[in-house]
């Protein structure tokens, strides 16, 4: 790009300029009438164009992305339906805290509000998109384009990261103007209240019963050993605590350690022992119903919170200690503050003789009867998937009950192996285009994606996609005629099941017709035998598997 301060230059130009600047060298989107000038400056500026069969599809694969690198995903859609079609992986998006730049043009500038008949026309799409993402921004002039991109870089840096909306006015993508170069500008990680840390460190000094739950902001994308999870560890082997995670922090810890309980809030026994907890350290994680499987929930003991966002603070669970920061700033100081004054006490200068606590100390929690229980239908799957999956492997999974009664809660992970789900917003159909975006973030690692065979035909589509690609790929679909979940919740209703049981496909011979591969599996063994063969052929493959063992 040019040294110059100032460049006249087309919207679409100006566009791509920005985004080039701010490190974007892949969009997830499709062409239409209305972004044609975009689509050129793309091509022209050497950013790689990713064409997902539909705009649902690029938003998932913009937060697969996102999900594994840390860099934020793009999305470009045209205008009126492309937007709309974009929406509901741009709430999943808000939902789980992920940084997508959603990109479109708009009406014309001008343009009567009442409306005119102009092709996708929509009274006001910034507005309806606007109560999906953190913001959305309608510019009005050339010269206001770089400055949204880099509105927008800036807020994935300094907060939450959710996805935001930049609409451009179809017109101003041709036009011409003087327009300023606006560089990133950067964004240092927000720094803890020193005295809050005081505080923190002395509640979980005393405590008896700590516990700590790490959520989705503890994780670190791109890393391999998210560095928050590594000083909890740290932390839970002095404090004899336990550390359980919720969905978006599955992996953060390693699930192998004797201290982690895995992903298991939803567990009636692993809530009582929550509650029960005299401290929780609670990081990067809303304690909401969508991760405790109940509402309400109360705790009685004190909370500790460390966040990034200063809404987390005074929620459902309203803080003791407030620590509005960066997870890992807040951590180091908190790790400091308890391993200085917890090293002089184990060395007994303060006159104590307090052994070191450590995990065979600790009573257990009491759900291991119930965990069993609820993956037992899965179990011999789930312990095949681990044998074929490398350490590392990126598993990204649905909203299928193979997923969050099965491989979410019963299939450990430790790092650097990540799981993907969505959670909260609960959107179907995200497993396979997530996976397609984060193999392309991450090509070095092995991506696996897990559905059932309701949620996955949201979505199948996108099989043309990972073909067009040459993604190794391996898809597990878990074959339960349709909506599981539903059909058993209407049958505890009393209810008579309906509009649940669905007829699925031949899903090895519709991958075939895609260009896949499809296998259909019944056994444990065969299941591990197909998923390590996928994961060595040059093409996504598609396996059926029977629900349950």
């Amino acid at each position: 790009m040019s040294n110059r301060r100032f460049s006249r230059l087309t919207g679409a130009r100006m566009l791509v300029e920005a985004l080039r600047l701010h490190g974007v060298d892949l969009v997830f989107g499709i062409p239409g009438t209305h972004n044609l000038a975009i689509y050129q400056e793309l091509v022209d500026a050497g950013v790689r164009c990713v064409t997902p069969r539909h705009e649902q599809g690029a938003g998932y694969a913009a937060d697969g992305y996102a999900r594994v690198t840390g860099r934020p995903g793009v999305v470009v859609t045209t205008t009126g339906p492309g937007v709309v079609n974009a929406a509901t992986a741009i709430g999943q998006a808000y939902s789980d805290s992920s940084p997508i730049l959603l990109v479109s043009p708009g009406v014309p500038t001008g343009h009567p509000r009442d409306g005119r008949g102009y092709l996708h026309e929509s009274r006001d799409q910034s507005r309806a998109i606007d109560a999906l993402c953190d913001w959305s921004h309608r510019v009005t002039s050339v010269r206001e384009i770089p400055a949204a991109v880099a509105r927008a870089f800036g807020h994935f840096a300094e907060g939450r990261p959710r996805p935001v909306h930049v609409e451009i006015p179809a017109d101003l993508l041709d036009l011409e103007g003087h327009v300023k170069i606006v560089p990133p500008y950067r964004v240092t990680p927000r720094e803890p209240d020193p005295p809050a840390l005081d505080e923190a460190a002395r509640l979980l000094r005393e405590a008896r019963r700590p516990g700590f739950v790490l959520g989705g902001g503890a994780q670190r994308p791109g890393a391999d050993e998210p560095p928050v999870g590594r000083l909890a560890m740290r932390l839970a082997e002095r404090l004899g605590a336990r550390v359980v995670t919720t969905a978006n922090g599955k992996g953060v810890v390693p699930e192998s350690h004797p201290l982690a309980l895995g992903t298991t809030l939803h567990l009636a026994a692993v809530r009582r022992w929550l509650a029960e907890c005299d401290v929780v350290l609670a990081v990067g994680t809303e304690l909401g119903p969508a991760d405790l499987w109940e509402d309400p929930f109360a705790l009685t003991g004190r909370l500790v919170r460390i966040d990034i966002d200063p809404g987390q603070m005074h929620g459902d669970h309203v803080a003791d200690v407030a620590i509005v920061a960066d997870a890992e700033r807040a951590m180091l100081g908190l790790t400091e503050r308890l391993t200085e004054r917890l090293g002089e006490r184990l060395d007994g200068r303060d006159g104590g003789q307090r052994d070191a606590p450590g995990p065979e100390r600790e009573p257990g929690v009491g759900h291991e009867t119930e965990l069993q229980d609820l993956v037992r239908r899965w179990s011999g799957q789930l312990a095949a998937l681990r044998r074929a999956m490398p350490p590392e492997t990126v598993v990204v999974g649905d909203n299928s009950m193979f997923v969050y009664h099965g491989a979410l809660v019963g299939m450990p992970m430790d790092p650097p192996g990540r799981f993907l789900f969505p959670t909260g917003f609960g959107t179907l159909g995200f497993a396979l285009p997530a996976a397609i975006g984060a193999k392309l973030g991450r090509p070095d690692r092995p991506v696996v994606a897990l559905a059932g065979d309701g949620a996955f035909q949201f979505t199948l589509q996108e099989l043309a996609t990972a073909v067009e690609l040459r993604l190794s790929l391996p898809i597990v679909v878990s074959l339960n005629g349709g909506f599981g979940e539903i059909r058993e919740e209407m049958l505890a209703r009393g209810m008579t099941p309906v509009a649940v049981d669905l007829h699925a496909p031949d899903f090895p011979a519709l991958a075939a017709a895609f260009g896949a591969r499809g296998l259909a599996v019944k056994t444990p063994g065969e299941l591990e035998e197909a998923v390590a063969e996928a994961l060595r052929a040059p093409v996504p493959t598609v396996i059926a598997v029977p629900e349950g063992d």
